[in-house]
């Protein structure tokens, strides 16, 4: 398999979701905050049928953190936010899990797919980074270009059948004089986590180190920063975890998939 090499960080903005998807087919495997701009990054969520119904219901009971944008039926590998996509090939890297425990992180699922796997299209807050930037709050992942840092806490989402799990949170650290406008910006977002959970004290959350993120890369939190944490689409990955139903698949933590949907679809002003 042709390995193709990471782009620029201009050559990554630039790229069409296909574009960016067509090297994620071709093997590479890398975090994609700042990639394909203007279009909508997603989470996964995939479980047999005989599970679907109870993360249908987990995700409608926690909507903050699990936000459904779209479901491809069993066995189906695209849908309307993947024209031409193929969901066991177009994400980086994949997270399999049996029985709650994970036993592979493979970069396609052509020898874990099967006929009656439902796929959960999950918001992500990737989609409002851009409008951050745009009002001139920086994304320290994206600058450090590194992987955004998410924890879990210890606030635990509402069970449904046999899913339960804590909620997990992603963290920006964001100008204390500056807070304000990124909860007005993000909460313009609510199908993809939109305003803050917590701001401030990490250990109210659970959080005993920021500099050991439970998954993702720490960030540096400069003088005068605030770190400042939203609901995560990696919640149900925790639950899968907890829960253990005997297979789910998700996606590697910020190694999301690139849809066809743009950013501004989302945007409730």
């Amino acid at each position: 398999m042709r390995l193709p090499g990471i782009p620029s960080a201009p050559e990554r903005a630039a790229l069409t979701p296909a574009e960016a998807r067509a090297l994620f087919r071709d093997g590479l495997a890398t975090p994609t905050a700042g990639w394909s701009s203007g279009f909508t990054q997603a989470n996964l969520i995939i479980v047999p049928r005989e599970q679907a119904f109870d993360v249908l219901l987990f995700a409608q009971r926690n909507p903050k953190s699990c936000p459904i944008l779209g479901v491809i039926e069993a066995g189906a590998t695209s849908g309307p936010l993947l024209a031409d996509g193929d969901i066991r090939t177009d994400v980086g890297r994949y997270m399999v899990y049996e029985n709650g425990v994970l036993v592979a992180e493979p970069t396609d699922l052509h020898d874990w797919w099967r006929p009656d796997l439902v796929t959960f299209i999950v918001g992500c807050s990737f989609t409002f980074e851009a409008a951050l930037q745009h009002e001139g709050i920086p994304i320290a992942h994206i600058e450090e270009g590194s992987n955004v840092p998410m924890y879990r806490t210890n606030v635990r989402c509402a069970p449904a059948g046999e899913m339960s799990g804590p909620l997990v949170v992603s963290m920006r650290p964001i100008a204390a004089d500056r807070i304000a406008d990124a909860v007005r910006i993000t909460a313009q977002y609510p199908a993809v986590h939109g305003d803050p959970v917590h701001v401030g004290d990490p250990a109210a959350l659970g959080i005993r180190d920021l500099a050991r993120p439970d998954f993702g890369d720490a960030v540096t939190v400069p003088a005068g920063h605030v770190p400042v944490f939203w609901a995560c689409g990696v919640t149900p990955q925790a639950a899968v975890m907890e829960s253990r139903p005997p297979l789910a698949i998700g996606h590697a933590p910020g190694h999301m998939l690139i849809t066809d949907a743009r950013d501004s679809d989302y945007l409730v002003p």
